[in-house]
């Protein structure tokens, strides 16, 4: 009976399943690449799509998921810190720049004055969107305020623009009610533009929005993990990242 007890186990720890969880799109494939690569290592990866950016932190510290790879490290910290969530980064993947796009001008200098501007509405979003328009000169914000940065942080606005707060997703099919719009890659990409062509303006490698592996702080150590960073870091998934998306996304490692 022991001989068979162990069996058991030995086969449970073997068709172990490791839950992932990605927004759909760019986090989608990679991970997707990842899973064959981890696959070849002995761990079995299934992938849950979410469609907005808060319920993979939420279903991941109710258990619902093991780990996710969706977000930068300042949203991460930013639903630690707001939501209480015991959530833990345990690698760098990739940045996804976001970029400025419009279909109403083909260069930022062309905007008129009192011209509507969509940015996201969470808060490390909206601050990175700011800082992006900041960098462009259209805007100047109070020094110091980093990541954090919100409207009311603009202390020169020369131009007049409205800033119009709109959920991430929404953004890129709201395109034709505003005169430029702030549009996280993942987002940009499913709505078939592309920042190396389409960006008017784009981050660049300098970007502090690196994103991120998340799993509960109480799993962190947890050696399915060590497995799963060393399939998401290997030269397969690179090859892939540069190949697929000639440089809208980029590995960190």
């Amino acid at each position: 009976m022991i001989g068979g007890c162990g069996t058991t186990d030995s086969t449970k720890k073997e068709d172990k399943v490791i839950k992932v969880g990605v927004t759909s799109g760019p986090h989608a494939e990679i991970m997707e690449q990842v899973k064959k690569v981890a696959e070849k290592q002995g761990l079995k990866i299934q992938l849950v799509e979410f469609n907005d950016y808060v319920q993979p932190n939420a279903a991941l510290d109710q258990g619902e998921i093991d780990a996710n790879a969706y977000q930068h490290q300042p949203f991460l910290d930013n639903h630690v810190k707001d939501r209480g969530y015991k959530l833990v980064s345990v690698a760098k993947t990739v940045i996804l720049p976001m970029g400025i796009y419009s279909s109403k001008v083909k260069n930022l200098a062309d905007l008129k004055d009192g011209a509507i501007i969509a940015v996201p509405n969470d808060p490390t979003n909206g601050g990175r969107a700011l800082l992006l328009l900041d960098k462009t000169g259209l805007i100047k914000l109070k020094p110091g305020v980093g990541i954090l940065a919100t409207a009311l942080d603009i202390v020169e606005n020369p131009k007049k623009l409205q800033i119009k707060e709109l959920e991430a997703a929404q953004i890129p099919r709201s395109m034709a009610d505003v005169d430029i719009a702030a549009i996280n890659t993942s987002y940009a990409l499913k709505a078939g533009l592309v920042p190396t062509r389409d960006g008017l303006a784009v981050e660049d490698s300098s970007s502090p929005y690196t994103n991120v592996i998340a799993v509960r702080q109480k799993d962190k150590d947890n050696p399915m993990f060590q497995k799963l960073i060393k399939a998401y870091h290997s030269e397969e998934v690179k090859k892939f990242l540069v190949e697929h998306f000639k440089g809208s996304v980029l590995p960190t490692w």
